[in-house]
């Protein structure tokens, strides 16, 4: 039964060749980045919290911004998201949303990694997994 188990599961491995995703929406293939970008935990966060020249991005909808963001953060779901970005592309930027089933961070990372940023982390776990470990966030 194993083996059977194993040899369908391979089969259906072969027989689709690229991920789709669809949100909802038509399906289309998943995104697939020409960049890298850093992952980072949220006790890894939290030691950047307050460093100088560290920016924090928030990629989360206006609604869950509202309801708490990491302190200083920068809320980064607007249009004029290019003119949030620092000048010097080796400024350490973390972005993060609502948690792992979200990946509105991770589109924008690999965005502005693409446009020559140098130090660019996400945070999986985002602003959820935040305030579930009972860290500190503030509000608009």
């Amino acid at each position: 039964m194993t083996k059977l188990i194993r040899a369908i599961a391979l089969l259906c491995c072969c027989a689709i060749p690229m991920a789709m995703a669809g949100a909802g929406g038509e399906m289309r293939p998943a995104p697939v980045y020409d960049t890298e970008i850093n992952y980072m935990s949220l006790a890894q966060a939290e030691q950047r919290l307050g460093h100088p020249g560290v920016r924090f991005y928030d990629v989360n909808v206006l609604e869950i911004w509202a309801d708490g963001y990491i302190p200083g953060a920068i809320h980064f779901f607007v249009d004029n998201w290019k003119d949030l970005l620092p000048e010097d592309k080796g400024t350490e930027m973390i972005f993060y949303c609502a948690n792992r089933l979200c990946n509105a961070s991770e589109i924008a990372a690999h965005a502005v990694k693409a446009m020559g940023y140098t130090n660019v982390s996400q945070m999986p776990d985002g602003i959820f997994g935040w305030k579930m470990s009972g860290r500190a966030v503030e509000k608009p």
